[in-house]
């Protein structure tokens, strides 16, 4: 008789998880890409923080915010990920600016993608800083928490990597003109 009670409190709990996943599935894959700038990156991460929810549904579900604790392991999933590859180097391509008009958006469109692959030249925490204040709209408190640091480090990524963009953004400008 408890056998059958844990089964079908635990297949409650499937059905939840299930649930759960297919509302935020998509958003959690987007925020991966913003963090991760790739998404091959992005898919997998998420994939590691599902099947570790999954596993561990009944104390996910009881947090707070769901959703947070999985964005948690979805950064946790990419640290993990680029901590054992951080000695790879992928050099980028330079952005390609478009200067003609175009009243369909494209430049819009362009000046985005552009300012993603600035922004897949920036180290991997402060990529992740700049991410969760800018896309996230995260405090700098909250963000301390996602990367496990202190509240006045996550400025201190978010202030270089914005000094990093800038000064490229200079540069580029200077060779423009």
């Amino acid at each position: 008789m408890e056998a059958a009670l844990a089964a079908a409190e635990a297949e409650a709990g499937a059905i939840d998880f299930e649930v759960w996943v297919t509302e935020k599935a998509d958003a959690l894959v987007r925020f991966a890409y913003v963090l991760t700038g790739d998404v091959t990156l992005a898919e997998d991460a998420v994939q590691d923080a599902l099947t570790t929810a999954c596993a561990r549904w009944a104390k996910v579900s009881r947090a707070d915010d769901p959703e947070a604790y999985v964005k948690r392991m979805v950064v946790n999933a990419h640290i993990s990920w680029w901590r054992r590859f951080r000695r790879r180097e992928a050099p980028t391509p330079e952005p390609v600016r478009s200067t003609s008009p175009t009243p369909d958006g494209t430049a819009a469109r362009a000046d985005a993608e552009a300012v993603w692959e600035l922004c897949k030249t920036l180290p991997d925490r402060q990529r992740a800083a700049v991410v969760l204040r800018f896309y996230e709209d995260l405090s700098y408190a909250e963000i301390g928490v996602l990367l496990n640091c202190a509240e006045a480090t996550a400025r201190s990524h978010v202030h270089r990597a914005l000094g990093v963009l800038k000064s490229t953004l200079s540069k580029e400008g200077a060779e423009d003109a």
